[in-house]
């Protein structure tokens, strides 16, 4: 190749290079440009709210729209009970799961089953909180929410969480239809990862004499723990943020109860039923408010999360 084709064939390389690599750059920077946007807008919308009630929107849990007195506090409870509900089912029930198909399954089995699960991913929230209304909330009632009470209501500790009248709607209610809805994103990603593990590791613990089980907390977790975390918190980041499978089935009652199977609110499910119907500049602005509040329970629990990953990461290698 001539000397002048071969200098013209390495500039067009180069400029190639430069553009991809400035797009790429634009592209990381435009996320952080609509993060940050998101934010001022938020704090913006929640300015007369903040003004007006301080850091009492966090604690109260009154909300009355005649009178313009607004707390979070009912809201704030909600998503975060109803997300650790969804959380202590979904999590365990992925696990096997992904146990099932990476470990125990026959391979005739593993590829209908994975896509049954990943259909159910696909399926709308709408859907969920409609099944849930009008199918699970009436068995649950009849069914399972009366042996709760007799059983456990009369319990000195777990007690005041299982009392009060079989309605089928409620928090604990809304937590359930959470977990069947994250429990095929989690599984999804478990097992993902859980594949990715070398055969020759697992091989090794079982020429050892190890069990399934050993070599699933023993090999499998550990090498994949990263990727595990990471399912985990999409799986919570969808339940803190859901929406209109919570509204269908949580009850949307602005007041506080020990009892799960009381209604409640959520933070999402509030902005759904009260946005388009907020009358004053103090309504809106609380409810957008709300929406900041959601956001930084997100952020802070993510952030948690990481840290914790982290943290067990740096430790790897040392002496116990």
């Amino acid at each position: 190749m001539p000397t002048f084709l071969r200098e013209v064939h390495m500039k067009r390389h180069n400029l190639l290079d430069i553009l991809f690599r400035n797009v790429t750059r634009l592209s990381a920077f435009a996320v952080l440009v609509l993060l940050i946007a998101i934010i001022v807008s938020l704090i913006i919308g929640s300015l007369p709210s903040i003004k007006a009630f301080g850091f009492s929107f966090l604690t109260s849990a009154e909300w009355d729209p005649v009178t313009e007195q607004f707390g979070a506090l009912v809201p704030i409870v909600g998503t975060l009970v109803t997300s650790a509900i969804a959380l202590l089912i979904a999590i365990p029930v992925s696990f096997g799961i992904a146990l099932f198909l990476t470990e125990l399954s026959p391979r005739w089995l593993r590829r209908p089953l994975g896509i049954a699960i990943e259909l159910l991913a696909g399926i709308p929230s709408i859907i969920y909180g409609m099944w849930g209304l009008f199918v699970f909330a009436p068995l649950f009632a009849d069914y399972v929410q009366p042996w709760l009470i007799e059983k456990l209501g009369p319990l000195p500790i777990l007690g005041p969480l299982f009392q009060g009248i079989p309605m089928g709607i409620g928090v604990l209610t809304a937590g359930i239809i959470l977990a069947i809805m994250v429990i095929p994103f989690i599984a999804s990603v478990m097992r993902d990862v859980f594949e990715v593990v070398p055969t020759l590791l697992k091989e090794s613990a079982y020429g050892l004499g190890a069990t399934t089980w050993e070599v699933m907390w023993h090999v499998v977790l550990p090498y994949t723990k990263i990727g595990v975390a990471g399912g985990i918190m999409l799986g919570l980041g969808r339940a803190l943020g859901e929406t209109m499978a919570v509204t269908f089935v949580i009850g949307n009652a602005h007041k506080l109860s020990a009892s799960l199977l009381m209604p409640g609110n959520s933070i999402s499910s509030a902005l759904a039923n009260e946005f388009n119907e907020a009358v004053g500049k103090l309504y809106t602005s609380a409810l957008v408010e709300l929406g900041l509040i959601l956001f930084l329970i997100t952020f802070i629990v993510l952030s948690l999360a990481r840290y914790m990953l982290y943290m067990l990461t740096k430790r790897e290698g040392s002496t116990t």
